[in-house]
């Protein structure tokens, strides 16, 4: 009965219920002896209980008719307080034995007191296929241990390593090896990049490339090997290639198709190499369109036959040519700029400018003309000369300018002629007609 009743309660006690319970319970008007102490104290559930679990003797009425007291108003107020303590104090006694908080890893919550519910219920919902999938981590491009990878641009310089870095990102388009100890380049070193336009391997040790290291970089363009030690140019480069630049190694000779099926190269950089003009094969450069070649700091004692006759600029300064014969200079047409200062160069047969008719730019310094060389007033646009320190001692008056007028298309705008035994004083002023500043004209004093 006393359960019964407590249970009873339990249901009863809410804030839209109480009422509905005191008018259940209420009948005629209490007896004195109960209604007095009823209402005036506060303990209304243990008087409630002391009723309930007590029969009335006289009239044998069972404990769910006995009457309560017919205070309606006071009671409500104070029961509805009692029943929302009543309820609190129930909700937490299940909450009252759980144990402290403890921090746990993220895998433990799969631990339970049970078995392991939570990680078998987890399990199970994989296997049909309920699970919610965790979203899979953001990729970030992976970036070879050591180097800077930023914006499709791999530097890898300045590291001691030994050997191209692996997990290169596929969309590097600048890749920096320079400056480090690379020996070799194997078949796979690039493998996966082609995406790439510029590769540099400057100043290593490279003495060996695989014949199919090149071949991934089907888009490469800008390649430098310079400063290492290569003794022949790597065969099958890409024939997107634009720009080489190979200077400063131990290449001795060019063989015939070397630059075969490189139909874009337009810039070839190969000076600092023991070439000799017997290590040029016929040949050599058949195929090229070349605007740029430099075979400068080489052991070259004529100017090379079979050139490009595509050339713009030719630069082989600072070799050992000793003579310009009429044949020399007769395929390159197009040239703009001749360098051939830091030479031997003695003598250049008349007539052999006479084949340059579109060129801007002369060096000649640094050999051993004693004179100008013939043919400079025909040179219709010819704009800078540099004869500075030679052994010319006489200039004069027709050098440079033609007699008549219109045929010179542009005037000078430098020549130089300091460090020769020449008399500047001596020079006519009518030798410099047809330069277009008066400063443009470098003589300076001349140390024996």
């Amino acid at each position: 009965m006393s359960s019964r009743m407590e249970s009873h309660s339990l249901v009863v006690c809410s804030a839209s219920s109480v009422r509905g319970w005191l008018k259940f319970w209420a009948g005629p008007p209490c007896s004195s002896a109960i209604s007095s102490e009823w209402c005036a104290r506060s303990r209304v559930f243990t008087r409630r209980e002391e009723l309930f679990q007590t029969p009335s003797q006289n009239t044998g009425t069972p404990p769910f008719k006995v009457r309560v007291c017919q205070c309606v108003t006071s009671v409500s107020v104070m029961f509805s307080q009692y029943c929302v303590l009543l309820l609190s104090v129930f909700s937490l006694t299940p909450l009252s034995l759980a144990l402290p908080f403890e921090q746990r890893g993220f895998w433990d919550f799969g631990i339970d007191s049970d078995g392991g519910g939570l990680m078998t219920t987890m399990m199970r919902d994989e296997e049909e296929g309920s699970a919610v999938e965790e979203p899979s981590p953001p990729e970030f491009p992976m970036c070879p241990f050591g180097c800077h990878c930023q914006l499709k641009v791999v530097q890898c310089s300045d590291l001691g390593l030994t050997e191209v870095p692996k997990n290169i990102p596929t969309d590097t388009k600048l890749l920096d090896l320079q400056s480090n100890r690379i020996t070799e380049l194997k078949e796979n070193d690039f493998k996966g990049l082609s995406n790439l336009y510029a590769l540099s391997l400057v100043n290593n040790k490279i003495s060996k490339v695989h014949p199919r290291a090149f071949v991934p970089m089907r888009h490469l363009q800008k390649l430098y090997f310079s400063k290492n030690l290569l003794t022949a140019i790597p065969k099958n480069l890409p024939a997107s290639l634009v720009e080489l630049r190979i200077h400063d190694n131990r290449i001795k000779k060019v063989a015939d198709g070397t630059f075969s099926g490189l139909g874009s190269m337009n810039c070839i950089e190969m000076g600092g190499n023991p070439l000799q003009n017997s290590g040029f094969e016929p040949g050599a450069f058949k195929g090229l369109k070349l605007n740029y070649l430099r075979i400068s700091e080489s052991k070259l004692t004529g100017i090379p036959k079979d050139l490009p006759e595509s050339l713009h600029e030719l630069h082989l300064d600072h070799n050992e040519i000793q003579a310009i014969e009429l044949e020399d200079l007769s395929r390159y047409k197009q040239l703009y700029r001749l360098g051939l200062g830091y030479n031997h160069i003695r003598m250049i047969e008349n007539g052999s400018l006479s084949y340059l008719p579109n060129l801007r730019e002369l060096h000649l310094e640094n050999n051993r003309l004693s004179r100008i060389p013939r043919g400079l007033p025909d040179m219709k646009y010819l704009q800078v000369v540099y004869l500075h320190s030679n052994n010319i001692s006489r200039i004069n008056v027709d050098d440079f300018c033609p007699r008549s007028f219109g045929v010179k298309r542009s005037f000078y705008n430098g020549i130089s002629l300091f460090g020769n035994p020449v008399q500047y004083w001596e020079v006519q002023p009518a030798t410099f007609r047809c330069v277009s500043d008066r400063l443009s004209i470098h003589f300076g004093n001349y140390k024996k």
